[in-house]
């Protein structure tokens, strides 16, 4: 795509659509084949969850029609950028989608094994009542003079209590093996959500985890402040040293600012080199966070790339919002996005914010 973007934004795509029209037809073609591929990744969604589906299928396919329309650069631009954030939103609002399933089945389980504890009680108490019947019918039988009736009525009462006996045993092993089967189910669930709240990469909280807490703290009403810390130039790691460096330096940052943080603090990895904070009480008190974070998790990284050991000093942009009331998460989060925009911007202006050598002298050396 990145290709046919720059080829639609030259003057050769002008003079082709006169000049040569079977390299048109190719870019034409593999435009199609762009648009078909959104049709059939909304008709995957739709399979995957069908509760959810339907919204980005529709989406998918809308832009597929833009493309028709619209041939040019700006346009593939728009497209591509705009499949992204879609799918991203669709992931995350599917995530949440199975959790809540997650933990209806998780209760539904806890029921079952609730009502089986009922049910095996109450057979224990009606095999007490029965073997109570038997007993008396012993002793009715004992004063009888009709030996024959008293021996048969004996016999019945004897296989009666045997069978209630078998029964008993038989219902507390069914009980006993649901009790475990459930208690399966249940360490699966939680480790499934363990999965869900924790980033793979960093280990510190999944973006659906930072979001759901969020949200917790906004229905509860308590005060508090969210922020968007974004690596400067953290591309030109993957460029220059490659993916696994990349993912290395990710690694130690987040070891970095989760020791610099307090324990009542909220960390995550908001998505690729984004990290989201959540701290308790003003803004103020935030803000000194902030400040703690810029001095001792910025600075001097040591990293291990092919090439050999790598020495890169390491800054950040860090943009914070403080929850107003009645805000919703998407607004608070698009304020602490535009806060760390700004300062961006403004260290651009100061001069090029990137990730350079370490030799430069940093506040936080390791």
């Amino acid at each position: 795509m990145i290709s046919i973007k720059k080829y639609l934004d030259s003057d050769r795509w002008q003079q082709d659509s006169e000049l040569e029209p079977k390299e048109n037809e190719r870019v034409r073609a593999a435009l199609s084949a762009y648009g078909s591929a959104l049709v059939e990744m909304g008709n995957c969604s739709l399979d995957a969850c069908p509760g959810l589906g339907g919204g980005l299928k529709d989406h998918l396919a809308n832009l597929k029609a833009g493309l028709a329309v619209s041939m040019g650069a700006r346009a593939l631009g728009t497209t591509e950028a705009s499949v992204k954030e879609e799918l991203g939103a669709w992931g995350r609002r599917s995530a949440k989608h199975y959790q809540g399933k997650a933990r209806e089945v998780k209760e539904l389980l806890l029921v079952m094994a609730r009502t089986a504890e009922s049910l095996g009680a109450r057979d224990q108490r009606c095999a007490g009542q029965i073997e109570n019947v038997t007993t008396r019918l012993k002793e009715i039988v004992s004063l009888e003079d009709l030996t024959e009736i008293r021996a048969s009525i004996e016999r019945s009462a004897v296989e009666l209590k045997s069978s209630i006996d078998r029964m008993n045993e038989e219902g507390k092993a069914a009980i006993d093996e649901l009790k475990t089967e459930v208690s399966a189910y249940q360490v699966k669930l939680e480790e499934a959500e363990k999965i869900a709240f924790r980033d793979g990469l960093t280990g510190l909280r999944s973006r659906l985890c930072v979001e759901t807490l969020i949200e917790d703290r906004i229905a509860a009403g308590a005060g508090f402040c969210a922020a968007i810390a974004d690596l400067n130039g953290f591309k030109a790691v993957n460029d220059h040293y490659g993916h696994v460096t990349g993912d290395e330096l990710l690694k130690q940052f987040a070891g970095e600012l989760k020791s610099a943080c307090r324990s009542t603090d909220a960390i995550g990895r908001w998505g690729g080199d984004e990290f989201m904070i959540v701290f308790e009480g003003s803004l103020k008190d935030a803000e000194q966070q902030v400040e703690r974070v810029r001095r001792w998790v910025c600075g001097n990284y040591e990293l291990h790339a092919p090439s050999g050991t790598v020495k890169l000093r390491v800054d950040a942009a860090i943009g914070l919002a403080e929850h107003k009331p009645d805000e919703l998460l998407n607004d608070l989060v698009a304020r602490a996005d535009a806060a760390m925009y700004e300062e961006k911007t403004r260290a651009h202006k100061d001069g090029p914010a990137s990730i350079g050598s370490g030799r430069e002298q940093g506040s936080a050396t390791r």
